[in-house]
């Protein structure tokens, strides 16, 4: 029995690391068992180059047809699960047919590699950027191995950042002006801005203030849109007056946001909404949203 186990077992073991996979930052990235890794940061734009090890286990040779490896950019559709959308794919061939008796270092680089979109791991959708590394051999099946990493790009400053303002209201009952100082938020922004009651005509019992992400993801009929509440934030307990103004300030650096994302490779969106809740002491709720965009500013060491 041991024999049969052994018999499947790849004759060799393959190991992928980066040039400067100890100076680099390391982020961590949730993996399919659940578990969370550390795996080295890039950008769009730069060069990802390293080594790939294959050490034969000891009285064995491996045989093969050739070893490449690719870099791939991937997205994968919980419904569509297993199917993996390639939108870059970039290929180095390591060696040619033959065979390998003992430890052999393959360096490899990949240069100014165009990485447009960002790791994202969602609620139906997961984007990501893999080393793969395969040992192709005739009549049995390809010797595989897997190195994931991720792809933060980042945003400059945005030359215009209008404020939001809005009056919202129930004809004679309510009528709210509330203004955000800004549209744009990065993602260690403070949301500031200010809410005044113009006619209050009933009795508000409380007013919170939610961070609201939509991902939506598919097209058509297979299209599914799931929206989470990342944050609650209390504005006021109690009844207000006419002419009372209740500030706002929100810091948004406790919250795990990602910035939108708009229509990624036809596959996915994720947007962002600031959710102005009131509740009245019948615990009728009346709320407003509106939508902000979230862009990751370069941050400075």
């Amino acid at each position: 029995m041991n024999f049969l186990v052994g018999a499947f077992k790849p004759p060799c073991n393959i190991t992928i690391t980066f040039s400067d996979g100890k100076s680099r930052k390391q982020v961590s990235i949730k993996k399919d068992n659940g578990k969370t890794a550390m795996v080295p940061l890039f950008q769009s734009q730069e060069t990802i180059s390293g080594e790939v090890v294959i050490d034969p286990i000891q009285g064995k040779k491996v045989e093969h047809n050739g070893v490449k490896v690719e870099l791939l950019g991937q997205i994968e559709l919980y419904f569509d699960r297993g199917n993996f959308y390639d939108f870059t794919s970039l290929v180095r061939e390591l060696d040619v047919p033959g065979e390998i008796y003992e430890r052999k270092t393959y360096p490899f680089e990949f240069s100014t590699v165009e990485m447009p979109y960002e790791s994202y791991n969602g609620i139906n959708v997961r984007l990501r950027y893999i080393l793969k590394v395969t040992v192709s051999r005739n009549y049995v099946s390809n010797i595989v191995e897997y190195q994931e990493f991720c792809v933060h790009n980042y945003t400059p400053l945005p030359t215009i950042n209008n404020s939001i303002k809005m009056e919202v209201g129930i004809e004679d009952c309510l009528h709210i002006e509330f203004e955000y100082n800004k549209s744009k938020y990065h993602l260690k922004d403070v949301i500031i801005g200010k809410i005044y009651f113009l006619l209050v005509r009933i009795k508000i019992k409380n007013m919170e203030l939610e961070i609201r992400r939509r991902e939506s993801t598919g097209s058509g009929p297979n299209t599914y849109v799931e929206t989470e509440t990342l944050a609650k934030f209390e504005l006021m307990d109690g009844a207000p007056v006419r002419g009372e103004s209740i500030p706002i300030r929100l810091f948004l650096s406790p919250y795990e946001l990602t910035p939108t994302y708009r229509n990624i490779n036809n596959k996915f969106s994720v947007k962002y909404f600031l959710n102005l809740v009131l509740v009245d002491e019948e615990d009728r709720r009346y709320f407003k949203q509106q939508e902000i965009t979230v862009y990751r500013l370069q941050e400075t060491s």
